[in-house]
């Protein structure tokens, strides 16, 4: 039997969620969110097929699972405005907020919410996110097991036992896209120096980017090999690399890294102080 789920907001990322659960399968009757914007239900509405509503204590009076789906700088108001259904009903909750920690979400909703923290990141819009996820102790195995499903539906699912790991997940792959981005970015501008022409640098740098991750998945070998399997002794891509070695990638990479994980930190601090 599906579970009914409910969404409490109506933005980019539920959506994603609620599209990916329809193409699994999920009825579109086992669905719900709530928002108080009417465009946004509108929008969602005319593009799934599930009903909405401007009530969140409705949605959660129905629901088996809630989904947190609200910017952090709201989820205080809005968790509390919930908690009393969330107390009656005693559904899975599981928070996409990013930086509100599980002890404010428990303030909030009730110390003994079966709770579920995750961290996805924006390539959920096209089904390809890195979800990690986070579950605390009075979550069952079958919660897990919802949640996992429900994280699927937009990509790739990692456990983490540890929730101060989510800071870490957040540098990594909340963030990560920006990164990438911003190799693309870079490497479609040299080649354009180079005197390819936009359009040209565009596609190329675009199917390099994607071949090679498609690569590093599909392969059983770590990108340091598969590099090194590109990287002829005396070539081109070695005297690329030498130059990136040279000007520090690695130590740059790794503060930028620690940068976001530590800021992930402060901003935790910050929006669950209500």
């Amino acid at each position: 039997m599906h579970k009914h789920t409910a969404f409490i907001g109506a933005g980019n990322m539920a959506g994603a969620l609620i599209r990916g659960l329809l193409a699994d399968g999920m009825p579109p009757d086992t669905l719900v969110a709530a928002d108080p914007s009417a465009d946004a239900r509108d929008a969602l509405q005319a593009a799934t097929g599930i009903r909405t509503t401007d009530d969140n204590n409705a949605a959660v009076a129905a629901a088996d699972i809630v989904v947190l789906a609200v910017k952090p700088q709201v989820l205080a108001s809005v968790a509390q405005g919930i908690a009393a259904a969330v107390r009656e009903r005693r559904p899975l909750v599981v928070s996409i907020a990013a930086g509100i920690r599980c002890d404010a979400l428990q303030r909030w909703l009730g110390d003994d919410v079966a709770l579920i923290r995750t961290m996805p990141n924006t390539p959920a819009m096209i089904q390809s996110a890195a979800t990690a996820l986070f579950a605390t102790p009075g979550v069952t195995a079958e919660q897990r097991q919802q949640a996992e499903s429900l994280m699927r539906a937009v990509g790739l699912t990692q456990w983490v036992d540890d929730e101060a790991l989510i800071d870490a997940v957040t540098a990594v792959s909340g963030s990560g896209p920006a990164y990438l981005f911003l190799v693309i970015e870079t490497i479609e501008a040299a080649a354009r120096e180079l005197g390819l022409p936009a359009e040209t640098a565009h596609l190329l740098t675009l199917q390099t980017a994607l071949g090679a991750a498609r690569m590093a998945l599909e392969s059983s070998e770590s990108a340091e090999v598969l590099r090194q399997r590109v990287t002829s002794p005396g070539g081109t891509t070695e005297r690329a690399i030498g130059v990136l070695e040279d000007g520090g990638i690695r130590d740059l990479f790794t503060r930028a890294l620690r940068a976001a994980r530590d800021r992930s930190v402060e901003l935790s601090a910050d929006l669950g102080a209500a």
